[in-house]
């Protein structure tokens, strides 16, 4: 079956106090349980309009107590951003407090003002992001354990408290540049990905494939994966409403995301991440009409949102959907009436879709 979730970017548009965002996307996130919703998604961004959720931790929490059945999961952490014993002790202690709801999405991050605004270079993010994941699987498996990488080093170390999913919460990887989805496929987690930065629907497909061949090569069954994919979506009474509502939002996003995906003047390229290849030209040139046309956002009537949801389903097998509403500062009015479609008009209609969940 398709599972439907939401991520939360925390954006801050002009014309919002930090605290009405905030009491906006908590509010939005408890309803969601209420709506049906099977996880809500808060990711991790620092520094600049475009997201301050500094830490999902905090803000699940929140969620977790005010809630009993709501997936809590993180879209993502960006892991050479954080310690990784930290992100071991601060998840382990969200899956006893929730009674087991955690699903942890990792990520290397791509957006160089925060790199440089925690001090670590980028250039590196894809081995630190390595030995991380490596010493949280560690952390949260064994009673002791060493370890000796580049970045990081302990010995004899006893980490608690340990998950109350065994052998731990389900472990997620973004991935967005071509050889990341194999990559993920190696590591032996499910898979998060996305719309949003310009791949189209054959592309993704293409790359899931890449990632269940790694899985194969490395002894693993993909059918015991799951795969999550991110897209825009916003339905409305009418296909016309609902254009008219989301076109401004969502071009808020793809402007201030401009600014923020690639290097600073003078700065060399970055060898080890590669979506500044796939978006840099996307997003500064993109119009409105161009991302209907792609199907980069998913937005209509409630049957014309079943009906791309299906067809998504159908090309690439995910069995959870992770629908991004509250975009670009949407009028709060707007998501919760979105949500109330969703609930009445559209899951519904999507019950059964999709593969058997593992």
């Amino acid at each position: 079956m398709i599972d439907l979730g939401m991520l939360h970017l925390f954006e801050h548009p002009a014309g919002r106090t930090e605290q009405q965002v905030l009491q906006e996307q908590l509010d939005i996130m408890v309803r969601a349980e209420d709506y049906g919703f099977h996880s809500v998604w808060p990711a991790e961004h620092h520094f600049s309009e475009y997201g301050y959720c500094a830490s999902p931790a905090v803000h699940l929490a929140y969620v977790a107590a005010r809630t009993k059945r709501l997936r809590l999961g993180t879209g993502v952490v960006v892991l050479p951003l954080n310690h990784p014993v930290r992100v071991a002790e601060d998840y382990a202690t969200l899956d006893l407090i929730s009674d087991g709801r955690v699903e942890l999405g990792l990520g290397r991050g791509y957006q160089p003002h925060e790199f440089r605004g925690y001090g670590v270079d980028q250039s590196h993010s894809r081995q630190i992001f390595q030995e991380g994941v490596e010493v949280i699987v560690r952390a949260w498996t064994q009673d002791r354990f060493s370890y000796h990488g580049q970045f990081y080093r302990f010995e004899d170390l006893e980490v608690r408290p340990k998950p109350l999913q065994k052998p731990h919460p389900p472990i997620w990887m973004a991935a967005l540049s071509d050889d990341s989805f194999a990559l993920c496929g190696r590591y032996g987690f499910n898979l998060l990905t996305a719309f949003a930065f310009g791949a189209d629907v054959d592309r993704i497909h293409l790359n899931i494939e890449r990632w269940k061949e790694a899985l194969r090569q490395a002894g693993r069954d993909p059918s015991s994966y799951r795969v999550g994919c991110l897209a825009m979506t916003y339905v409305a009474e009418t296909s016309q409403q609902a254009l008219a509502d989301f076109a401004e939002p969502v071009l808020w996003y793809y402007h201030t995301f401009a600014k923020y995906v690639a290097p600073p003047a003078g700065h060399p390229p970055i060898p080890t991440y590669e979506l500044y290849a796939l978006t840099r030209d996307f997003v500064q040139s993109v119009t409105w009409e161009d991302l209907v046309r792609r199907g980069a956002v998913v937005v209509g009537s409630p049957d014309q949102v079943v009906d791309r949801i299906g067809q998504i389903v159908e090309k690439t097998g995910l069995s959870l959907y992770l629908a991004w509403i509250r975009i670009g500062g949407l009028d709060h009015a707007k998501v919760l009436k979105c949500m109330e479609l969703m609930a009445s008009k559209v899951m519904p209609q999507l019950k059964g879709m999709g593969a058997p969940v593992p």
